[in-house]
């Protein structure tokens, strides 16, 4: 027969399953938040990039072996969303040049230098939407003006409208976006250490952006 206090501790450990039972079958309310592809719902005005939801890669040819991947860690935008949808809305992002991250250091050093994207005379990419072309419904091409190395190219990119809805963790109006495209580094002046190092990149970027207080 068990003693009192065996059961005491017995029932402690019971009770203590029967809450952490309790408590992750709890469903979580940001699980089920949902969002709407319908581009009428969005409300108009301006959207700025989210920089801690934003992702900025750049792959290009590596001696035929991969595709070698470098992203950049900072950047700002702004989204001006108009009741025309993505037709009639307009994009700039502006990328740190000097935040590039190839993983590697010592490329990092080289990358940033004179001979390749020379960040202390060109500290900015920045790219302009100036047209889209739907192509289904929440996505088309979007063409725009990128500036790398003080050289301005128009490129195209891919886009995808993920969806609108309010963040459930910041009570925020949110939009997301996925784009993909490619470029000639060439074009920009950006031919070193070609063909070890393909010309064309591929560019991805996944973006969220909030809705700008009115007034601010």
């Amino acid at each position: 027969m068990l003693s009192s206090n065996i059961r005491a501790v017995l029932g402690r450990a019971l009770l203590g399953v029967t809450v952490f039972t309790a408590v992750a079958c709890t469903p979580v309310q940001v699980l089920t938040h949902t969002v709407s592809q319908n581009e009428t719902r969005v409300p108009p005005g301006q959207y700025a990039l989210d920089p801690d939801h934003c992702s900025i890669t750049f792959d290009v040819d590596h001696f035929k072996y991969t595709r070698f991947t470098m992203r950049f860690d900072r950047k700002q935008g702004q989204l001006d969303w108009h009741d025309g949808g993505m037709d009639s809305s307009v994009a700039t992002i502006v990328v740190d040049a000097e935040s590039v991250d190839t993983n590697v250091p010592a490329l990092d050093k080289m990358v940033k230098g004179a001979n390749m994207l020379d960040v202390s005379r060109y500290p900015e990419i920045r790219f302009v939407s100036t047209h889209f072309e739907r192509s289904g419904e929440s996505r088309g091409t979007l063409t725009g003006d990128l500036t790398i190395h003080g050289v301005t190219q128009p490129v195209s990119l891919d886009v995808s409208f993920n969806g609108f809805g309010r963040d459930p963790l910041n009570k925020k109006d949110t939009l997301g976006f996925s784009a993909d495209g490619h470029f000639s580094r060439a074009k920009f002046g950006l031919s070193t250490w070609y063909p070890a190092v393909g010309d064309d990149i591929h560019v991805r970027i996944q973006a969220e952006f909030v809705k700008t207080p009115a007034g601010a």
